[in-house]
């Protein structure tokens, strides 16, 4: 199609990675902060994995929200390498 744009498809693909970029984002926050709280002998609570989770989980949301949509939408960007086509495979 002349003149047909692929930015609809990219701006709905970033949409859906905003979310899945935010939730695993957190959850590599929890586990950082359980790895920091374990190698600074951090006070522990009883119940959550550290006392303060949350702030990690919150920077590592922000960071997966806006990281995970940012490389997405950059590799959907980036221009297909060359195919190969028949005729070139069948030269001697």
């Amino acid at each position: 199609m002349a003149g047909h744009s692929d930015r609809g498809r990219n701006i709905g693909i970033g949409c859906f990675m905003l979310p899945l970029g935010g939730a695993s984002g957190a959850m590599t926050g929890v586990l950082v902060s359980k790895i920091v709280q374990w190698a600074t002998n951090g006070p522990s609570c009883q119940g959550i994995p550290t006392c303060d989770w949350y702030i990690y989980a919150g920077w590592g949301a922000l960071l997966g929200a806006l990281s995970l949509p940012a490389l997405v939408t950059w590799r959907l960007l980036q221009s297909a390498p060359p195919r190969e086509t028949s005729s070139d495979t069948n030269r001697s």
